[in-house]
């Protein structure tokens, strides 16, 4: 299964009934394509939607359709639109049930550095240092290294900080860690991966949960077409 699918099927699994989602871009656009049977979520946009829906067919895109990376998007039964202010105090306001977002760097504590891309040329971070301050649960969705296998959960971020120990969960190809004041437990562990193994990858000392579990993730379940 490719990495990217595997992580969106695992962060589907916190999703629950009722929630409303707030997804960064990359894998967590993909999470709403594999919602457990039963469970329905309405995802929020930063530019001022709530119902957004999957992405439109090839010829039917609306160019005023969008979501806050910018791309076509379809609408839900319900959806409503409003201005970009009102959309920000819904996030500040703590009416985001739960915020997927990727990420460059996470440490230890849950500290997340996810917007500065070394040698790129960026304008800012956009939503997410409001979204990590104003979700109510923050999950991490990521490949557990960088292209060169060097690891992305670190003892301490040295790239440019999103937020300060905001998050509370980090699925990857590998894991799923949860991020606890006494530090990083790993609670589950992909098929065929050890702890071991895990752990050669991750700076942080890891807390081996006494239920350690082996991640099971759920068949796509969406007719529409796809989150990309």
């Amino acid at each position: 299964m490719d990495k990217r699918e595997f992580i969106a099927r695992r962060v589907a699994q916190e999703m629950r009934d009722g929630y409303y989602v707030n997804l960064g871009i990359g894998i967590p656009t993909l999470v709403p394509n594999y919602l457990p049977p039963g469970i329905e979520v309405i995802l929020q946009s930063e530019n001022g939607m709530l119902g957004v829906g999957p992405y439109p067919y090839e010829g039917e895109e609306d160019p005023d359709l969008i979501n806050a990376g910018k791309e076509p998007v379809t609408e839900i039964a319900g959806s409503c639109y409003f201005s970009s202010a009102e959309s920000f105090a819904m996030i500040r306001g703590g009416h985001i049930d739960a915020s997927v977002l990727g990420a460059l760097e996470v440490d230890e504590k849950g500290t997340l550095a996810n917007w500065a891309v070394p040698g790129k040329m960026l304008k800012g971070m956009g939503g997410a240092m409001d979204l990590v301050a104003g979700t109510k649960r923050l999950i991490i969705a990521m490949e557990h290294t960088a292209k060169d296998g060097a690891p992305k959960i670190v003892k301490k971020c040295t790239l440019p900080v999103t937020g300060i120990e905001v998050a509370d969960l980090i699925v990857t190809d590998l894991a799923v860690i949860e991020v606890t004041r006494r530090g990083l437990v790993l609670r589950e562990v992909a098929p065929g991966v050890t702890p071991q193994a895990v752990q050669k990858v991750t700076e942080p000392t890891l807390e081996i949960a006494p239920d350690l579990k082996t991640i099971s993730v759920v068949p796509e379940t969406v007719e529409r077409p796809l989150f990309r």
